[in-house]
C-alpha cells in the first residue's frame, strides 16, 4: 500500500518541475498585471425580494446548503466508528477545515447577502478561502504524500485568508486590489487539475474530484447569468443557484470520501 512519502523517482522529476513552473507563472503574472479594483456593480443582485424580516431571502436562505455539505462532510472525517476513510489518519485534518469552510460560508454568505456591500464581504470570503487552499492541501497529501500535505495545510490556509485581508485593506484605501484573492481562488483550481493530471491517486473514486470541480466551474457560470437567468421567469437568480451549485460541490467531495477505497501503489 502506498503510504503517500514515497521517494521521488527521477522519472517522475518532469511532473514537478510541470507543477512548479505552472504556479511560478501564476504568481508572477499576478505581479504584472495591473491592480485588479472591486466594482461597486457586483453587489447589484437581480433577486432583491424580501420575505417578512429577511432582505433578499432567496440569496440569503440559499447559503443553507453549504452547512448541509459542510456538516454531513465534517461527521464524516471525524467519525470513530465504521470503516476507515483514510489510510493514515492525519489524512482527515485537510478534509476537516475544506468542510469547516464550506459550513462556515454559510454564516459569511448570509451575513453579506442580507446587506450586500464591501463591509461584509470580506466575511463572505473567507470561510471560502479556507474550503479553496484545504483542498488544495489534500489533494497534495493524496497526489504527492502525506507530509507534504499536512505541511502546506497551514501555510496554504494563511495564503488564503491574508489574500481576502490584503483585499479588505486596499478596499478600504480606496485602492482595492484583488489579484492576491483571484490567484488563491482561480490559482487553486487550475493546480488541483495539475496534480490530477500528473499524478496517480491513493484513493479511488478519483474522478470524483475532477465532477465536483466541474459543479464549481458551473456555479460561477450561474454567478456571471445571474440577471438573464432572473429574468426568464422571476422565480429564482443565478446567484441563488450559484449558491446551491457550490454546495454541491462540496457535497459531492462528501461522496467522494465516504465511497472510495485505497488503492495498491502505482509504478510510474
Amino acid at each position: 500500500m502506498n503510504n503517500g512519502n514515497s521517494i521521488l523517482k527521477p522519472t517522475e522529476s518532469w511532473k514537478y518541475l510541470v507543477l512548479f513552473a505552472v504556479v511560478a507563472a501564476m504568481a508572477g503574472a499576478m505581479f504584472l498585471i495591473q491592480p485588479i479594483p472591486q466594482s461597486e456593480t457586483y453587489h447589484h443582485f437581480a433577486d432583491t425580494r424580501s420575505f417578512g424580516i429577511i432582505p433578499n431571502y432567496l440569496n440569503v436562505l440559499s447559503n443553507l446548503f453549504f452547512l448541509i455539505a459542510g456538516v454531513l462532510g465534517m461527521r464524516l472525517v471525524l467519525r470513530e466508528q465504521g470503516p476507515a476513510l483514510f489510510i493514515e489518519p492525519a489524512e482527515k485534518w485537510p478534509y476537516f477545515l475544506f468542510f469547516l469552510g464550506v459550513a462556515l460560508t454559510t454564516f459569511g454568505s448570509g451575513y453579506y447577502h442580507a446587506a450586500p456591500g464591501d463591509a461584509r464581504l470580506v466575511w463572505d470570503r473567507l470561510p471560502m478561502t479556507i474550503g479553496f487552499m484545504s483542498l488544495l492541501a489534500a489533494t497534495i497529501d493524496e497526489r504527492i504524500g502525506v507530509k507534504a500535505g499536512l505541511r502546506s495545510l497551514a501555510p496554504l490556509v494563511i495564503l488564503g485568508l491574508a489574500s481576502v485581508l490584503y483585499w479588505n485593506f486596499t478596499q478600504q484605501r480606496g485602492q482595492g486590489d484583488l489579484r492576491p484573492y483571484a490567484l488563491v481562488q482561480f490559482g487553486s483550481l487550475v493546480t488541483l487539475l495539475l496534480l490530477v493530471g500528473l499524478f496517480p491517486p491513493r484513493y479511488t473514486r478519483g474522478a470524483d474530484l475532477i465532477v465536483a470541480l466541474g459543479i464549481y466551474v458551473a456555479s460561477k457560470i450561474f454567478e456571471a447569468l445571474d440577471s438573464a437567468i432572473f429574468s426568464v421567469d422571476r422565480i429564482v437568480s443565478g446567484h441563488s443557484l450559484k449558491h446551491v451549485a457550490a454546495a454541491i460541490s462540496a457535497y459531492w467531495i462528501y461522496r467522494m470520501l465516504k465511497l472510495r477505497s485505497p488503492i495498491a501503489a502505482r509504478q510510474n
